[in-house]
């Protein structure tokens, strides 16, 4: 495989360019966007030629862009070209407002399909969702960039997903890895043959080990990409590495203090803040919620495929349900741990009441009746896993199945703030 010259160039000659083409962003931002025009008003975008120079300017949360957009429809002035310049506009849950401009590759996904093993010509089965949201869009965009052609599958239709692949024998797949795993599962059922999938590249939901293994035993090679509908590709895992995920060569990234701005140190969790160099949508300073932490290997060890960027240690919670307890920060992320270390529990929440600083830790477990076994041995092992996981003390409580809330809380902060 022949690697793009960004990808093997050294880090010092990396942010070299990366901060050559930053002030012009951020002028550009200024001058054409109404939203960075006043949130940056008496920047001087040519002193913005560091990270500790970038770390000065104000972030912008993602979790902030509903209002933004609702104050200022429909893109809440961020936007640096009309509507009459797009080529489509989407709209992801909250609702956020997005587009897409008419540039190749808008969203850059071509790199991270040519380092999961997609090559010019293969047949691209795409099951992201082409309806109101741009993941669809996203990875087709890609996969035309890298000269691929596209079936646009969507969702659902599992039975006949499975027929359309034996059919028209693709290579590759996008989408979920849960729905490439139920499309298999349905051509096993019907005995069909979908043989011909050989690499996969997955996004939206974590790829678990053992998902990943179940793949492999079937011969598709399945990598990752981390991206988001406001930003496009942010990291991605190449074939030849399935532990941590490089940095896009489009994007500069740092890792700060959840809900803060204050930057965090190599393997520090904390949230990533993202700069796109993006001529029609420049974001800077974009605060995802998504939490991670930058490999501290990566500072001086190049990923084995020989790609030389920075790796993060791929998606790792939301900051939304972070919290502090006794001086320690708890992450979600610290809970899906706790659960791979323990898969006899099917869902997990962490339970915080009493007062701040004399707080109690409770970890409520849902439990099969037909998988209960030793509880006490099981409770020990979930306290020791909470010791080992996040330096903390709770208890366990276990329930039925079903049990918990489907709110999508892993942290539930019940504490008194009085």
């Amino acid at each position: 495989m022949i690697l793009d010259p960004k990808e093997t160039r050294p880090q010092t000659a990396r942010n070299a360019d990366l901060f050559k083409q930053l002030p012009l962003q951020v002028e550009m931002a200024q001058q054409k966007t109404q939203f960075y025009k006043e949130l940056l008003k008496g920047v001087d975008p040519y002193s913005v030629t560091s990270l500790d120079a970038l770390a000065a300017l104000p972030v912008t949360r993602k979790s902030e862009l509903v209002g933004i957009q609702n104050a200022n429809p429909p893109f809440g002035g961020i936007n640096a070209i009309a509507l009459s310049k797009m080529k489509r506009v989407f709209q992801s849950p909250g609702p956020i407002h997005e587009f897409q401009g008419w540039g190749e590759d808008n969203y850059r996904m071509s790199r991270a399909m040519r380092a999961a093993g997609f090559r010019s010509g293969d047949l691209v089965y795409n099951t992201f969702s082409y309806h109101f949201t741009p993941g669809a869009w996203i990875m087709e965009s890609g996969a035309h960039a890298l000269g691929c052609c596209v079936f646009p599958a969507g969702t659902g239709q599992t039975e006949l997903q499975a027929q359309t692949i034996a059919h028209l024998k693709p290579r590759a797949y996008t989408g979920t890895p849960s729905f490439l795993k139920i499309i298999l599962e349905k051509s096993d059922e019907l005995g069909i043959n979908c043989s011909s999938l050989e690499v996969a590249l997955v996004s939206g939901e974590a790829l678990t080990p053992s998902l990943r293994s179940w793949f492999k035993s079937r011969g598709i090679q399945v990598s990752s990409a981390y991206a988001i509908a406001d930003l496009g590709l942010i990291a991605y895992e190449s074939a030849s590495l399935l532990q941590g995920m490089i940095v896009d060569e489009g994007v500069i990234l740092e890792i700060v203090e959840p809900l803060g701005t204050r930057a965090l140190g190599l393997g520090e969790v904390g949230e990533v803040v993202i700069t796109v160099l993006d001529s029609d949508y420049p974001l800077i300073r974009f605060a995802t919620g998504d939490l991670s932490a930058i490999d501290p290997a990566s500072a001086t060890h190049p990923s084995a495929c020989g790609r030389t960027n920075i790796r993060i240690m791929g998606w790792m919670g939301r900051v939304d349900q972070t919290t502090k307890v006794k001086g320690m920060f708890l992450y979600p992320g610290h809970i899906q741990e706790i659960a791979g270390k323990n898969p006899e529990v099917k869902k997990l929440r962490m339970v915080l009441t009493g007062s701040i600083g004399q707080e109690s830790m409770t970890l409520r477990c849902e439990l099969a009746k037909s998988e209960s076994g030793d509880l006490d041995s099981l409770k020990q092992r979930l306290i020791q896993s909470v010791r080992d996981v996040t330096k903390l003390r709770a208890g366990v409580e276990f329930i039925d199945l079903n049990a918990l809330p489907q709110d999508g809380l892993v942290i539930e902060d019940a504490r008194s703030y009085d």
